[in-house]
């Protein structure tokens, strides 16, 4: 258990406090079609869609773990690990989540021998010619709408 720990720590990532260093961290694929960032305007901040190029699905560098909280309680948590954002996030965010390409699969999974130098070269910007972004509707921003014209572009979005 403390080997998983002591790698997310080497990598850089992991819990910020009040984990229990017996916790085991595990390295996981975070599966989306696309995730929303926002870019301010003046007062008003206006969502973006951002996806791969082709539209398949991405696979985020994530951590998982199974910790006990203060009260005693198991707890189940997940995190995704981010970057510095690509020159196509960059007027959006200050950082972007960590893309990782099919080859690199088995290396993040522990699926193949690998050092934590192999796996900190993981941790880079998903080149920003794989990717597309476009303006979505503002109802983004509110938990309670789901439904699928959240994805449309903006001048196509209705409601």
């Amino acid at each position: 258990m403390g080997a998983a720990f002591q790698l997310a720590g080497i990598l850089g990532v992991g819990p910020s406090g009040g984990i229990e260093k017996t916790s085991l961290i595990s390295l996981i694929l975070v599966p989306f079609d696309c995730f929303y960032e926002w870019k301010k305007l003046g007062k008003e901040r206006q969502p973006y869609a951002v996806a791969l190029a082709d539209r398949r699905l991405m696979a985020l560098a994530g951590l998982w773990e199974t910790w006990r909280s203060p009260a005693g309680e198991r707890v189940r948590s997940f995190a995704i690990v981010t970057t510095a954002p690509n020159a196509l996030l960059a007027a959006l965010h200050d950082r972007m989540p960590v893309i990782l390409a099919p080859e690199s699969w088995p290396t993040w999974l522990g699926e193949r021998a690998t050092d934590p130098e192999q796996l900190k070269s993981l941790l880079k910007p998903y080149p920003a010619d794989d990717m597309v972004i476009w303006a979505v509707d503002r109802r983004v921003g509110n938990a309670n709408n789901k439904d699928p014209a959240l994805i449309e572009p903006a001048a196509a979005a209705t409601g």
